[in-house]
């Protein structure tokens, strides 16, 4: 009875060790965008770019690949036309799961 009780809880150890270590790739792709706001108006056109994205292979911005840290920091500074912008940020894992996140800016006339 207490060989079965052993292995018992050292199965359950061995169980919840490898889903703790699988999380990571279980919960797919995160993305966070600090900037630029929703619907943010800015009258030079200048607008950075940053947040961070983990547990990813790929990042886009409007279809373009966007360069990040080995930490899942990005940022850079881009120049838009006058009028408004609709960014659309693509997080993909190395599964092809991916998370969309869009934002909306505005450069007044």
């Amino acid at each position: 009875m207490l060989a079965r009780s052993l292995i018992g809880i050292v199965l359950f150890l061995f169980v919840s060790y490898g889903l703790v270590k699988a999380w990571p790739l279980i919960a797919g792709p995160t993305l966070s965008i600090q900037s630029p706001r929703d619907y943010a108006a800015y009258p030079d056109g200048i607008v950075t770019i940053s947040g961070t994205a983990n547990r990813i292979a790929l990042l886009t911005l409007n279809g373009t690949q966007v360069l990040h840290d080995t930490d899942g920091s990005f940022s850079s500074t881009l120049t838009f036309p006058r009028g408004g912008s609709i960014l659309t940020f693509v997080a993909t894992d190395q599964f092809g799961r991916h998370i969309t996140t869009t934002r909306s800016v505005f450069v007044p006339d």
